[in-house]
């Protein structure tokens, strides 16, 4: 993996730390939830699979630590940091909540114990890897929640910031609920259901809309979703109905999809094809689908790109990765920052919940409900295989569903109760006090 996919200021940390001679302190940093997004009563956990991958992989190339002694911040840095940088491992420990879990502000995702300059390096990788599939999952599980029960399908590549987030919006969108992708790398890669119909651009290259329809069909069988809507949308469904079975439905793109998708209903109930299905899509985001199921829309699946692979409404998070703990020779030191609206606390923490609150404890500390932070590397191997992405599927689609309503709503509720116990409180005041000027 990439030692260079990370900021500068990282590596100059780095070189910092070790000139002074502290790379063999033991740091405790954690990857939190500062604020929720906008909008939001939960994030979905996601993305520990890229953080598991780096961690383990971690390493500079002959070549990258070449490029680093050529630049001018490391000047200074003496021959012996680059030969440390050569044969740099990540020996240390990671805890991490689950993949599709629902968390809430304050909380901790995961936890990195370390050398200083090993947990120093990957806070940049480790929020982008963290915060972008989060974000994702979460959008995903809003569109879900207001479908009543009909397929959303993740549409959203040609949209995303890259290619690659492409795929792991992909990957995102499976964990917070959808059915599938259009995707194709993500299915291979993933084992996620793909889907896919053809672009306007395939009825254009035909003589006639129904020559279009049939070449299509005759390809893809019962598989069949036909794009109605290059010319005019009810003229185009009668087409697809004139040809029968086999075919799995059609496709609206635009228009009034409410009013369309029933008049559509008909045309297609009275050509005997009741079982054909009709998809929607076109900057489809959780509030219009909500409005779309909530009007009577005829429509049995939701084909989602743009708002749901770029989380649109709500594009970041306020992640943070910060040192909470330091071990100096045997000699233990809790950190914390004490800036206006910045303020971070001290010590590793775990999370307990149970069905009327989250407790953020101290680590070690025992605890009611459920553990949610659980070791995944030690020593700098990954103890057993992760969840696979179904198990982590099933976890959130369970999650989600044990919360209350309210939380599930898309607008802004009462917070769930998260506290802090009686022991962390205490390690809060005590450092408090020894960090007072």
């Amino acid at each position: 993996m990439n030692g260079l996919l990370t900021d500068l200021y990282e590596l100059t940390m780095a070189a910092g730390y070790f000139e002074a001679g502290k790379a063999s302190e033991k740091a405790t940093f954690e990857l939190s939830v500062r604020r929720l997004p906008v909008c939001r009563n939960f994030v979905i956990a996601a993305g520990l699979p890229e953080v598991v991958d780096y961690l383990l992989n971690l390493s500079f190339t002959p070549e990258e630590v070449d490029y680093l002694r050529g630049l001018p911040q490391f000047r200074n840095a003496s021959a012996k940091f680059f030969d440390y940088l050569r044969n740099f491992r990540f020996t240390g420990d990671l805890f991490s909540v689950p993949e599709g879990t629902p968390l809430f502000a304050g909380e901790p995702v995961l936890t990195v114990r370390a050398p200083l300059i090993e947990a120093q390096i990957p806070e940049t990788y480790l929020l982008s890897a963290i915060t972008f599939p989060s974000l994702v999952a979460t959008k995903a599980a809003r569109c879900v929640e207001v479908s009543g029960g009909r397929e959303i399908v993740e549409f959203g590549t040609r949209r995303a910031h890259t290619p690659e987030a492409g795929v792991l919006g992909a990957r995102a969108s499976y964990i917070g609920g959808c059915s599938g992708t259009s995707n194709t790398l993500a299915g291979f890669r993933y084992g996620i259901p793909v889907m896919g119909t053809a672009a306007h651009s395939w009825v254009m290259s035909f003589p006639s809309e129904s020559e279009a329809f049939r070449q299509l069909q005759r390809l893809l069988g019962e598989h069949t979703i036909q794009l109605i809507d290059t010319y005019d949308t009810l003229e185009g469904a009668r087409q697809a109905a004139k040809l029968g079975k086999p075919i799995w439905g059609v496709r609206l793109d635009s228009g009034d999809l409410s009013s369309l998708s029933r008049e559509v209903r008909a045309v297609l109930d009275e050509a005997g094809l009741a079982d054909a299905k009709i998809m929607a899509s076109g900057d489809l985001d959780e509030y219009r689908i909500r409005e779309l199921v909530r009007g009577g829309a005829a429509i049995d699946a939701f084909g989602v790109g743009t708002q749901l692979a770029t989380s649109g409404d709500a594009p970041a998070m306020g992640a943070i990765y910060k040192m909470v703990e330091l071990d100096i020779g045997g000699i233990h030191r809790f950190t914390s920052k004490l800036s206006d609206a910045k303020v971070t606390f001290p010590g590793a923490k775990q999370v307990f919940r149970d069905v009327a609150r989250d407790v953020i404890a101290r680590s070690g500390e025992c605890g009611n409900g459920e553990a949610l932070l659980r070791p995944v590397i030690l020593g700098g191997r990954l103890i057993e295989p992760l969840p696979s992405l179904e198990q982590a599927r099933c976890r959130a689609a369970r999650a989600i569903a044990n919360l209350s309503p309210a939380l599930r709503e898309l607008e802004v509720t009462e917070p769930w109760p998260v506290i802090y116990s009686r022991e962390l409180r205490a390690l809060i005041d005590q450092t408090r006090r020894n960090l007072a000027p």
